[in-house]
């Protein structure tokens, strides 16, 4: 019975800062001359098939300011690059902006016959001004790391102890410009990938205690149905997530997907190396049960496409160049769907006006997928989704009820396919930007026992219960608008129309005026046919607003009162029924359609 799920941090990391899977600090500036930083050995040509200049392996140092650099000392761990250049970056930040300048090469910076060890390079005659150097290596020794021959893996990549950078004083002294400690205050660096080699020693209790496999299973937390499982890819071995899918397999768990990955813009890898990654891994999955199917990338949570340095061709788009090497290699379709998170707004910067802005934001970026290449039978998944990031008090508010039924309505309409609402799980309240508040759908106390609901439950209850109808049957979703403007052109209400399998015409509409009610008119549109319909006989009315719920912040004793779920109420309607909609609030309208064959 696997109860728990550990972390082990792996001992070659090579980047300091990133929003990915990994704590600690990179071993490239930690001043440790036994520690260092190595490549991913699954990106080589032994595991690749392709030439490794096809998947150059990199360093990046950020120095923190612009400073004069003319030299660049390197020491070489087993196995070294015999083929590198040295770079600098001309513009702003390469790992946020990655278009917004272009590397160029120091006079000195090609390195053609590098011969490992303690390498001193003279990178330019007269210090070139740099903030950001970058180390392209293009071919290895193919030597053996510290962990042996007997695995392959060890002897190839690349592996670096430690970087100096800086120039010389008036008086021949070298002036190191990188601090060196084991820490988050060392200077910056990023890497392309990781070994993922470790060892059992490398566990780390203090990192965090995840759900176990079977406790996932056997908590009720699936309803019986099947899961989509993760699978690590970065981090891992291919071997290992067959494994992992072998043993869900065998204790009898059903799978749905198999979600491969871990947000790749988040970590900074090139497309054409987490392509090639992707195929090692669908390859060892498939090779257990070729049925399954299998997806990614996981994006971290984007409102535009996602730009990458640009290649020989001169393209910078992350999914289109992930798309095109998967279509070379005629693997497309091991591609069985497109999955990505949806984190819209920085959690210290919401404010009222974004609920007006987050129906276009998801339909845009379902937009971007498409026009990236993305095939139109590969479906398109949010496989997280919150407000923010970040722990932000508008998620517990009416706020994060209205923004849900919106972001679930929208990219549903927009003709997305799978939608996950991640805070599932119970947690007690902590503290974040405008107040405290959860993440979760509950409020917790210390001890994780239930106290209340947040409004984003009663909002899943409302779209999941009342405005879809349970039971796997097909729905058919159809265009809404609404003409019902504030003064600045927002729209005040949007709509979202779904034609139950019980034959029943259901709509979820998002009254987002804060202060006022509205009475509004349903029509339904046979656009072509000059026939319009309406509710007719009785209709229920279902609405969950600010006078079913109010949150009141009061620190680690907030709570949430009242704390009612949605009102249901019956009416009889005719053309002429006005409905009225609560102020701040979600309303299902719920009936048969008078007027309209469909």
């Amino acid at each position: 019975m696997l109860r728990h799920s550990y972390s082990y941090p792996l001992p070659h990391r090579g980047t300091t800062r990133n929003g990915g899977a990994e704590s600690g600090f990179s071993r490239l500036t930690d001043g440790d001359p036994n520690t260092y930083w190595k490549s991913n050995p699954y990106l080589t040509s032994r595991f690749t098939g392709e030439d490794d200049s096809l998947h150059p392996q990199w360093v990046i140092i950020d120095l923190g300011a612009t400073e004069r650099i003319a030299i660049l000392k390197i020491v070489w761990a087993e196995p070294f690059a015999r083929k590198y250049d040295v770079q600098y970056w001309s513009g702003e930040d390469p790992i946020t902006k990655p278009t917004a300048g272009v590397w160029t090469l120091f006079p000195q910076g090609n390195i053609t016959d590098g011969k490992g060890g303690f390498a001193i390079l003279k990178l330019a005659a007269s210090a070139v001004q740099a903030r950001f150097i970058r180390i392209w290596m293009t071919e290895s020794s193919n030597t053996c790391d510290t962990h042996g021959p007997e695995d392959p893996r060890n002897c190839v990549g690349y592996a670096i102890h430690e970087i100096y950078a800086g120039n010389f004083s008036d008086d021949g002294h070298f002036v190191d410009l990188i601090r060196h400690t084991p820490d988050q205050g060392q200077t910056a660096t990023y890497c392309s990938s990781i070994d993922p080699w470790h060892s059992a020693s490398d566990l780390d209790l203090r990192a965090g205690d995840h759900t176990g496999l079977d406790l996932f299973y056997t908590s009720g937390i699936t309803n019986h149905l099947p899961a989509m499982i993760p699978v690590t890819l970065l981090y891992g071995t291919p071997d290992d997530s067959a494994a992992q899918i072998a043993y869900i397999q065998k204790r009898g768990y059903p799978i749905s997907y198999v979600e491969m990955g871990e947000e790749p813009d988040g970590q900074d890898i090139l497309p054409e190396d987490y392509a090639a990654l992707y195929l090692q891994w669908a390859t060892a999955i498939h090779r257990a049960d070729p049925s399954l199917k299998l997806g990614g990338p996981v994006f971290e949570g984007v409102n535009e496409d996602i730009q990458v340095w640009p290649d020989a061709q001169g393209r910078t788009s992350w999914l289109g160049r992930f798309l095109d090497y998967l279509k070379s290699h005629g693997r497309i379709s091991d591609f069985a769907f497109m999955s990505f998170e949806h984190y819209p707004y920085p959690p210290c910067q919401i404010t009222w006006s974004d609920l007006y802005r987050e129906p276009q934001l998801v339909s845009h970026i379902l937009q971007v997928w498409r026009e990236d290449g993305l095939p139109a039978n590969v479906p398109m998944f949010i496989t997280e989704s919150n407000l923010s990031w970040g722990q932000t008090q508008p998620m517990t508010e009416i706020f994060g009820a209205l923004w849900l039924a919106d972001n679930a309505g929208a990219f549903l309409a927009a003709a997305g396919n799978v939608f996950y609402h991640s805070p599932i799980q119970p947690e007690p309240l902590r503290s974040g930007c405008r107040g405290w508040g959860t993440y979760g759908n509950f409020v917790t106390d210390a001890t994780f026992q239930i106290k209340g609901h947040t409004s984003q439950y009663f909002a899943s209850q409302l779209i999941n219960l009342e405005w879809v109808e349970q039971g796997g049957k097909i729905h058919k979703i159809f265009t809404a608008a609404s003409d019902l403007r504030d003064d600045a052109a927002h729209v005040l209400v949007t709509a979202y129309a779904v034609l139950r399998p019980d034959d029943q015409w259901s709509l979820m509409l998002v009254n987002k005026d804060q202060s006022n009610a509205h009475a509004v008119r349903i029509v339904f549109d046979a656009l072509g046919a000059h026939r319009h319909g309406y509710f007719s006989g009785s209709v229920d009315m279902i609405t969950f607003g600010s006078e079913q719920y109010v949150w009141h912040s009061e620190g680690p004793n907030s709570y949430a009162d009242p704390d009612n779920p949605p009102v249901t109420t019956s009416m009889l309607a005719s053309t002429e029924t006005l409905f009225t909609l609560p102020k701040a609030s979600v309303t299902v309208l719920r009936g048969k359609v008078a007027g309209l064959t469909h």
